[in-house]
């Protein structure tokens, strides 16, 4: 290993280290892997890393993550603004996206209700949603959470929140495996879910 004068080293294992499915080991090659790749690699990944932090900001009306006011989805003219698909996480609708079959909007709450952990509504973009809805053209608005104990408890918050907006509210189809996460449904399973959505 190489010597680590003044802790420079360390720090970037520690950091690595804090990313999720990182261990210390794989912490370890990842560092000697920029150490040998070269200067210009290294800053190039360390741009890429500011610019992220300094640019991707959530999308004033949907909430993903984009580097203008809106993102790419909210400002295609050829969505269905009648259509809202309700995901807890960004990377949710990342993989509702490649499924490739829906042409409606989202919303992204930033998290799911989990009263264990201290996050509320407060914590979520409820209340954009909700705005969202009022302003009126809302039609349909599908409930996209995790088929799990707390996507299914923000599920139902928010049918009962909107159960006087007059818009339809479904839920995707169970043929997710009830626990399971959405970023890891594979496209066709994502495809029958959105197709076969029941009504809450």
């Amino acid at each position: 290993m190489a010597v680590d004068n003044n802790g420079a080293i360390t720090r970037l294992m520690q950091e690595f280290g804090r990313l999720p499915g990182i261990g210390p080991k794989t912490a370890e090659r990842l560092t000697h892997y920029l150490l040998g790749a070269g200067r210009s690699h290294t800053l190039a990944l360390a741009d890429a890393l500011r610019s992220v932090a300094e640019s991707i900001h959530p999308c004033r009306q949907c909430f993903n993550l984009t580097e203008g006011d809106l993102c790419s989805i909210c400002s295609d003219p050829r969505r269905d603004p009648s259509l809202i698909c309700v995901v807890e996480q960004p990377r949710d609708l990342a993989a509702l996206e490649r499924a490739g079959n829906y042409r409606g909007l989202y919303h992204v709450l930033q998290g799911r209700l989990a009263p264990l952990e201290n996050v509320g509504p407060e914590q979520l973009t409820v209340d954009g949603l909700l705005r969202r809805v009022q302003a009126g053209g809302v039609q349909e608005i599908i409930l996209a959470t995790n088929p799990n104990l707390e996507g299914d408890g923000t599920a139902l918050y928010i049918s009962n929140l909107l159960a006087e907006t007059g818009a339809r509210i479904t839920l995707l189809a169970r043929g997710l495996p009830s626990g399971s996460v959405l970023e890891f449904a594979n496209n066709q399973m994502l495809a029958d879910a959105l197709e076969g959505r029941r009504s809450f």
